[in-house]
């Protein structure tokens, strides 16, 4: 069981052009983000299922399979939500791995507390209220430090990716599942005109409000690195033994680093 006190040349643009134009003015300010998650808190999980047609559930546990923590290793799942990984791995985990989530829409929080506390898991799982941008846990405690379709709504995506690996025990593994985008010519074109022009419109049907969330969806998806530029950014940001799984032809992908254990050092003589 854990506790409180453990956590802390044309002129003209191409069609690709002027997507990337658009998605350039998304606001991910911290205030606009949070009263948005809090407005569809209530039908997130709904909806999240509806549109993958449940295949979330899945890349979940693929990821908590893929980075399976060692007995006793403690896991951060940063911008926890309404705690779905967070409770994936307590499940995986069997009870040997403390669970700490961390999110700072109190809305989101809330349901995830109620989910918690009616699984098996609720005395291996606490959710923290905060900002993946100061996460308020200690420095190098976490075996895996895991995100699932949050980072790309942090505003400093550098500022997160830093946090996340600050958190992590050297050598313990960060892991972040995220949208990607199919790359093949025909399924590429088909999902960007679902992700663009459908998916908004069941979105705010099912979820009315004023925020207009499922459109900022496709838009923040569309900005956000994947695929190589994801794996260039872990790189610059310090982790190392690399690797990207594509998920369902390539809408979502896991990424994965390590964070380095430091070199002994010593005099010679």
């Amino acid at each position: 069981m854990i506790s409180p006190s453990d956590v802390e040349t044309s002129s003209e643009p191409t069609p690709d052009q002027a997507v990337v134009a658009s998605v350039l003015r998304v606001d991910k300010s911290g205030q606009r983000v949070r009263r948005m998650f809090s407005s569809i808190a209530r039908r997130y999980d709904l909806l999240n299922h509806l549109l993958s047609l449940n295949i979330d559930r899945s890349w979940r546990r693929f990821t908590t399979r893929k980075v399976f923590p060692a007995p006793g290793d403690r896991v951060l799942d940063c911008c926890t939500g309404t705690a779905d990984l967070a409770l994936e791995y307590a499940r995986q985990s069997g009870g040997k791995s403390p669970v700490v989530g961390v999110d700072f829409c109190r809305e989101m929080l809330a349901i995830g507390r109620q989910k918690v506390e009616r699984t098996p898991q609720a005395e291996q799982v606490i959710l923290v209220e905060g900002d993946a941008q100061h996460l308020p846990v200690p420095t190098s405690t976490f075996g895996v430090v895991c995100v699932a379709f949050g980072l790309r709504n942090v505003q400093d995506t550098r500022k997160g990716i830093d946090e996340m690996i600050r958190a992590a025990r050297p050598g313990g593994t960060v892991a972040i599942l995220e949208f990607s985008r199919p790359r093949g010519r025909i399924l590429g074109r088909v999902y960007l005109a679902f992700f663009r022009k459908i998916l908004p419109r069941i979105g705010q049907t099912l979820a009315p409000n004023q925020d207009s969330a499922y459109e900022y969806l496709p838009r923040s998806v569309l900005e956000f690195p994947d695929g190589d530029a994801m794996l260039a950014l872990l790189a610059e940001r310090g982790l190392v033994q690399l690797e990207q799984y594509p998920l369902t032809f390539g809408i979502a992908t896991l990424y994965l680093g390590r964070k380095p254990i430091p070199q002994a050092t010593g005099a010679t003589a």
